[in-house]
């Protein structure tokens, strides 16, 4: 079983997205019974709260079940109870790496996996859930590539 956790800063926008589109995909390729995808936040500003309207219409627009959801705030625990931390952005990963105590490698960026160093652009002050959509969805689809070939999954 293959765990991973999207984080952004407030679990409503990005992770959320991040969370229904990566267990989309890992059923998609019959796969997700090798998987445990969930989603948190570096901060507590939305504790509680449901996913954006923003990123349930841009999914359900696409045919891509919501994963139901409120948001939670990412835990020092995680990173043993994880594999894969992923998250949107640098200040992500800095508050990340702040609530773990530590650097790991169990921590990386979503867009690493397609080779670039370019972050989620948060749809919140962006408004564009069309191209968080879209860097979410390269994200996802690289990350699952880089798994099937280094964890070896299979449908």
């Amino acid at each position: 079983m293959i765990k991973i956790l999207f984080i952004c800063h407030g679990n409503i926008c990005r992770s959320t997205m991040a969370e229904s589109v990566m267990t989309h995909l890992v059923k998609t390729q019959h796969c997700s019974d090798q998987f445990q995808i969930a989603s948190a936040a570096t901060s507590r500003e939305e504790i509680g709260n449901p996913p954006h309207y923003g990123t349930v219409g841009k999914l359900k627009q696409l045919g891509i079940p919501l994963v139901p959801h409120r948001a939670t705030q990412m835990k020092k625990e995680d990173l043993e109870k994880y594999d894969l931390l992923i998250g949107m952005d640098d200040e992500n990963i800095r508050n990340m790496e702040r609530i773990c105590g530590k650097r790991s490698d169990k921590i990386h960026k979503l867009l690493e996996f397609t080779g670039s160093s370019a972050s989620v652009a948060d749809p919140w002050f962006t408004g564009d859930f069309d191209k968080t959509y879209e860097d979410v969805l390269a994200g996802c689809q690289a990350l699952l590539e880089y798994l099937k070939k280094k964890e070896k999954i299979v449908p």
